[in-house]
């Protein structure tokens, strides 16, 4: 049963910086194509950023692109999001989430996901 344990969330200032953890377990991270997916209130789901199993190569929405890095660490199979430059419109419940297949890359960058996480809130406000 795949799993995944998300923490780093919390509130910081505009221009601040977050790093998310998602531990996974259950699965390898070379299984699948794994990122993070964000909703905020009266928004529609949005993929933020996700890296691919096979070669590493990485998404980012255009709203975050310069400012959040993904990582993973398979020693520990955990993906990292660092998040610097926060603003407001950042806020939200951050998703660890991971699709397979194919078109993975493309459906977590769609915001859509085969399995994910329960979420961690982000909020930024001064």
């Amino acid at each position: 049963q795949l799993q995944f344990v998300e923490s780093g969330g919390g509130l910081v200032q505009p221009g601040g910086s977050l790093r998310l953890s998602c531990a996974a377990s259950g699965f390898t991270l070379d299984s699948y194509a794994i990122g993070w997916i964000r909703q905020a209130p009266g928004k529609e789901r949005e993929g933020v950023s996700c890296i691919s199993s096979r070669n590493g190569r990485t998404y980012y929405a255009g709203s975050v692109k310069g400012r959040f890095t993904i990582s993973r660490d398979n020693a520990v199979n955990t993906v990292y999001l660092q998040m610097n430059d926060l603003k407001p419109e950042d806020t939200a419940v951050y998703y660890c989430a991971v699709s397979t297949g194919v078109a993975a890359m493309d459906l977590l960058g769609s915001g859509v996901y085969h399995y994910r996480g329960q979420g961690t809130q982000v909020t930024v406000s001064s």
